[in-house]
């Protein structure tokens, strides 16, 4: 997952150390060497998109990227998608809309149908006002699940379930999105709390070859 640090006079300075009013700094991945395996982990398809931490309190959406960088003015789609819903903070990643989805029922890929950059919702942190960090990850993701399905339809708004250990191995899913030429996969505990910062109980794998090619692009762009 990558960070985005457009220009923008809201976000804070390199040297202004104070993170915004209502920021909270998201929960990152620890590199694995191999998928975990058990009916205690969900795994998800990396999407590689912009990290985004969106709050909506009152009547305002806000949009933080991975540093607490405000990027509400980029992104209209998902402000449009999250103006309806009550006071929450989500976690997700804003992607492009034909962005590969993977599907657990099948592990095949399907294109979503709009071309803007939507929200890939994959954690609840906050709901009326409710602090949710220290619940399960697995009760956080059923809340988010139901808040996005109660919520008007919105292409801008996409609900990331995961695909359950239960139901497929770590290796296999792993397997499968090496195999599509995706960016890899995040597994995270069922049981896990929402901690800012490095956790143990989420890890990443990447893809060797798709690491390889973004690399040979970047050189060849000269980045």
């Amino acid at each position: 997952m990558r960070s985005y640090s457009p220009r923008d006079r809201s976000a804070p300075s390199a040297g202004h150390l104070t993170l915004p009013a209502g920021f909270i700094a998201p929960c990152l991945p620890m590199t694995a060497p191999s998928p975990p395996s058990g009916a205690d982990w969900v795994h998800e398809i990396a999407d590689n998109g912009i990290r985004i931490i969106a709050r909506k309190h009152g009547r305002r959406v806000i949009l933080y990227g991975a540093q607490g960088d405000v990027l509400t003015y980029h992104f209209p789609l998902i402000v449009e998608a999250l103006s309806p819903l009550p006071s929450c903070t989500i976690d997700g990643e804003a992607v492009a809309g034909e962005a590969i989805a993977v599907q657990a029922s099948d592990l095949q890929p399907s294109p979503e149908p709009t071309s803007q950059l939507v929200l890939q919702a994959f954690d609840l942190i906050e709901l009326n006002g409710d602090d949710l960090r220290r619940e399960p990850l697995e009760w956080r993701k059923a809340e988010l699940g139901r808040l996005i399905a109660h919520s008007d339809a919105h292409p801008g708004l996409l609900f990331k379930r995961g695909i359950d250990g239960a139901e497929f191995d770590g290796a296999a899913v792993f397997e499968r999105a090496c195999a599509l030429g995706l960016a890899g996969i995040a597994s995270k505990r069922k049981d896990a709390r929402y901690v800012s910062g490095r956790s143990p109980y989420w890890l990443t794998m990447r893809n060797p070859a798709w690491e390889t090619g973004r690399l040979e692009l970047e050189e060849g762009r000269g980045w």
